[in-house]
């Protein structure tokens, strides 16, 4: 049995995540108290029940000396060798503001004297032990819905029983770093197509972007290092228990450089690890390495 926590702060899409999970199968909970966490896998694993998979919504509508306490739960269930993982979803504070001003929905922790923006600072600070505990992290603030339930279905779902899924990102660094990243490369001091008019309109997957980055030599260089120290600490991370690995690059507009090394290297590292995907964040693409 595997017990899946999904977690965030409100607006982050924790419903969809849920949704996507109960139609393949998991039985879900929404908002359950952390202090049944225990109770429920006791009944489960008592009952003998044909339930594999459980996914359950803990958030910030939970008592605040519960939520203290879910480090602790979550170290009791894996002492019972209850297999479970958090997954946590975020979205930066304006995109928050933005998706609640646009519903017109009611944030769970504002009141009268306690406005949008303080009730979204709040539940971060309360979510705060879950969010270290995280298995897999998902900043959705440049996600659109689909965007969302097609990075579940290939990290989480298809990865399941695949060993570590690993995830390229690339993403331009005047739109702020991506809050999901594991590990960040900064690439903005290799040569910059952008500075050539004909390449400006087009992208890292475009041929010709490519013919051009593949003739410089700090380019390969740095290639080469990226890919050097990945073949080297991830299996040391997936030893550690690791099941997700998002290794994020940025260049100034991640338009050209970053997205063609996360091309590359997500097609060097899909020939070994099964579970291999790219994402370029100012592209709005997902795909398959």
């Amino acid at each position: 049995m595997k017990l899946t926590i999904i977690s965030g702060r409100s607006g982050s899409g924790k419903s969809t995540v849920l949704h996507i999970l109960e139609d393949r199968g998991y039985y879900c909970i929404d908002n359950l108290p952390a202090s049944l966490l225990l109770s429920l896998a006791e009944r489960v694993s008592s009952e003998a029940s044909e339930t594999t998979n459980i996914a359950v919504s803990i958030d910030a509508r939970n008592l605040s000396s519960d939520l203290q306490r879910v480090p602790a739960i979550i170290g009791e269930l894996e002492q019972n060798d209850l297999h479970t993982e958090i997954i946590f979803l975020d979205a930066n504070s304006q995109t928050l503001l933005q998706r609640f001003s646009e519903s017109r929905r009611k944030h769970p922790l504002s009141t009268d004297t306690i406005g949008l923006r303080e009730a979204i600072n709040k539940e971060s600070e309360l979510l705060e032990p879950i969010s270290l505990l995280a298995s897999l992290s998902l900043d959705t603030s440049s996600m659109s819905l689909h965007q969302l339930r097609d990075t579940i279905k290939n990290q989480l779902i298809g990865g399941e029983d695949a060993g570590l899924a690993l995830l390229f990102q690339s993403f331009g660094y005047k739109n702020g770093l991506p809050l999901d990243a594991d590990i960040v490369y900064d690439v903005r001091c290799l040569p910059n197509p952008y500075w050539d008019t004909a390449l400006r309109s087009l992208t890292g997957l475009d041929s010709e972007v490519k013919v051009f980055l593949d003739s410089h030599e700090e380019v390969q260089l740095m290639y080469d290092d990226i890919r050097s120290y990945l073949k080297k600490w991830l299996p040391q991370f997936e030893n550690n228990n690791r099941s997700y690995i998002t290794v994020a690059l940025g260049c100034t507009g991640g338009q050209h450089r970053s997205v063609y090394l996360c091309e590359k290297l997500g097609e060097s590292f899909a020939k070994k690890i099964k579970n291999v995907q790219t994402r370029h964040r100012e592209l709005g693409i997902l795909g398959n390495a």
